[in-house]
């Protein structure tokens, strides 16, 4: 049984921590100072490094915890300090610790993201967001929405680890795109009143984000509509998707 953690970093971001018996798993460390404080608070060592892209925010503390823990990097090929490159459809397990993963490319956002699934956990960066997802930098709608697609067939308790606090703006772009949703309006409230309180959102699950999020509902009948308002030249998946990502670009 894996404890999981999110360590808020710079504006928005979290980076996890999977633990257990004094062992960490450490996912996008995009600055250190915060990791190190926190691994000396809980009296934790990392067994090692998960890395989900390339972009600075979550690979901006990778060499000082190298230097500071000599311990493995896994990521994507062609980020300095990855010392285990991955790729889609392998399995993941870190010597001496007690969990496996899979390994999931999910190209959109960035061509080389991935994902970490396993022990009922999800460690899906910046592909997707609660209530959200991340915007197209370098992929294509139809890979995103591949992406998105492989995602919401896991398992519907499958706890969601997101690296950006994204999700009360996210909710207002959601409830725009589908205000009859009552599930989305009952979590857009619910969460609200966790940030008054300064505390996380996050993990989500893919249950949750599939009744919530309209980036996982191209089927949903008022998404079809709002999406076809917006450029959506026919009721498919990438077509929804697309129209809506395009939407939420200017919201």
């Amino acid at each position: 049984m894996l404890n999981i953690l999110p360590v808020p970093i710079l504006n928005d971001n979290y980076v996890w921590l999977a633990y257990q018996a004094g062992r960490t798993l450490v996912v996008d460390p995009g600055d250190a100072g915060p990791v190190r404080a926190k691994l000396a608070e809980l009296g934790l060592e990392p067994a090692a490094i998960l890395i989900t892209h390339h972009h600075s925010d979550h690979i901006a503390g990778l060499a000082e915890l190298i230097a500071a823990y000599r311990c493995p990097v896994f990521g994507p090929a062609g980020i300095a300090g990855i010392d285990h490159v991955l790729n889609d459809g392998d399995r993941l397990q870190v010597p001496g610790f007690a969990a496996e993963f899979e390994v999931m490319a999910v190209p959109g956002h960035t061509q080389d993201h991935l994902a970490y699934y396993g022990e009922g956990i999800l460690f899906c960066g910046d592909t997707l967001f609660a209530c959200g997802c991340g915007r197209l930098f370098e992929g294509t709608p139809r890979q995103m929405q591949s992406s998105l697609a492989r995602l919401a067939a896991l398992p519907d308790e499958t706890l969601v680890c997101c690296t950006h606090e994204y999700t009360v703006a996210n909710q207002r772009f959601a409830r725009a795109a589908e205000p009859k949703n009552a599930a989305l309006q009952q979590r857009a409230a619910e969460d609200a009143a966790r940030r008054t309180r300064d505390e996380p959102t996050l993990p989500s699950t893919i249950g949750r984000e599939k009744a919530t999020n309209p980036f996982l509902r191209w089927t949903s009948p008022d998404l079809m509509t709002a999406a076809a308002r917006h450029g959506a030249s026919n009721s498919s998946p990438e077509e929804v998707f697309a129209a809506l990502r395009r939407w939420k670009d200017v919201f």
